[in-house]
């Protein structure tokens, strides 16, 4: 069984600069996104962080949120928080499939997002998986944009090892400063 298997935890990160986390919540299941966000909120607390915290009516709206917010270029990373539970139509299947899809998308195009959408069967593993005080995935979401801004900043730190163009003017076919003698 799941819950008896040991699980690996990273150390939290440490940062030399302010670190701004947005968290989006889908509160559609109001006590199970308290509890997300509480766990999430402790997470980003422990790191020295601050976050603000929109909220948006289901989760196939969070990724969008999360997207309108990137274009402002304010936050370093984002913690996304809802839950889906199944009921008794194929609905279920679209919105974490979808949900999850946006959220990769985005992660791919380099943001640095924690997903902590719940995807459960019933609503007793929705509380085991919310409890800040127990599985706590709104806290490993947290953990998880945390882990991925330290990445992010490991990857853009100036480094004088990189490789410079030799000059900023560019020549391209057809540039009437291009020299070169080709007509």
């Amino acid at each position: 069984m799941a819950q008896s298997e040991p699980h690996y935890h990273m150390s939290a990160p440490k940062f030399d600069k302010p670190v701004r986390i947005l968290i989006v919540v889908a509160p559609y299941y109001k006590d199970i996104a308290d509890q997300l966000v509480e766990g999430a909120k402790r997470a980003i607390n422990a790191a020295n962080a601050v976050c603000d915290i929109v909220e948006v009516p289901g989760a196939l709206e969070i990724p969008p949120a999360i997207g309108l917010a990137q274009a402002t270029r304010y936050y370093d990373g984002y913690v996304a928080l809802g839950c889906v539970i199944r009921g008794e139509t194929t609905h279920y299947e679209t919105v974490c499939n979808e949900s999850a899809r946006g959220l990769m998308s985005l992660g791919l195009s380099g943001m640095c997002i924690g997903n902590g959408i719940l995807t459960v069967e019933t609503m007793d593993q929705a509380i085991a998986r919310a409890d800040a005080e127990g599985q706590n995935k709104g806290g490993g979401a947290a953990e998880a944009a945390l882990h991925l801004i330290a990445l992010k900043r490991r990857f853009t730190k100036s480094d004088s090892t990189r490789i410079s163009p030799a000059s900023d003017h560019i020549l391209m076919a057809g540039n009437p400063t291009d020299n070169s003698g080709a007509d």
